[in-house]
């Protein structure tokens, strides 16, 4: 049933991202953690996201602009190694703190919460006109790279942050989506990489099937997004699905999931 629940979200969830402005990382992320615990969500999440960025490589990847692809990606990859050794240390520290609700004593760990307060960053920034059309100048380059690769190693985001730096590096739109694809593969193989080191403690190998499904559903979801509407963008979706992350990340914060 859980294989099921995760496949048809992962489904979902790659055609949306084509409407909401939301990442298929991003949205999918809260839904592995129901299911399994912090790490092992934000890396079996990974490897989905990994080899859907995979498939869109071979589509669009050759747009990829070199010049801003060094002055990004270079910072991006070695910050994602940061992340993610971050994000396999916080997951054995203490719990913030603990509370009781009703018969129930809930303990609300660090990497839970610091999650939590990502998602409802992203969501917000994609939810408030104001910040969705922030813009960072070129020279600014290699700092959106650090912050994207440390968002993205610990956390799996980095879709918006990403966006933010490389809209105005005056690339064509081709050349845009082609370099957000290639950094992205790029920070998911090195953030995959770290996490390797605690796959099998982690449970990943017991997991195969479920990313194997998980990872054709966001594909073929990917491909009938891409088919159906790829140039419009629907306003009450993107708000839907940002009022979704932020009680994600709410529950998430409160350790209730």
């Amino acid at each position: 049933m859980d294989i099921l629940i995760i496949c048809i979200v992962a489904f979902f969830t790659a055609i949306l991202t084509f409407f909401s402005g939301f990442g298929l990382g991003t949205i999918l992320t809260p839904v592995f953690m129901i299911f399994f615990p912090v790490d092992l969500a934000i890396a079996l999440t990974g490897v989905v996201h990994f080899f859907n960025n995979i498939f869109k490589l071979v589509l669009v990847g050759r747009h990829a602009d070199k010049q801003v692809l060094l002055r990004f990606g270079i910072p991006a990859v070695v910050a994602a190694i940061i992340g993610s050794w971050l994000l396999l240390n916080i997951t054995e520290w203490e719990p913030l703190f603990t509370y009781q609700l009703g018969e129930r004593v809930i303990s609300v760990y660090p990497m839970k919460f610091i999650v939590s307060v990502l998602l409802l960053i992203f969501a917000l920034i994609d939810l408030i006109p104001y910040f969705s059309k922030l813009q960072f100048d070129r020279n600014k380059l290699p700092l959106g790279g650090a912050l994207s690769g440390f968002f993205g190693g610990l956390s799996g985001n980095q879709g918006a942050l990403r966006s933010a730096f490389l809209i105005k590096a005056g690339l064509s739109k081709e050349a845009f989506v082609g370099t957000a694809v290639v950094v992205s593969t790029f920070v998911d193989f090195t953030r995959l990489s770290v996490y390797a080191t605690r796959f099998t403690a982690s449970g990943l190998t017991e997991n195969l099937l479920l990313v194997a499904s998980a990872t054709v559903s966001a594909i073929v979801g990917a491909y009938i997004g891409n088919k159906l509407l790829k140039k419009v963008t629907l306003r009450f979706i993107q708000v839907f699905v940002a009022v979704l992350l932020i009680f994600l990340s709410l529950v998430l914060g409160a350790g209730l999931i």
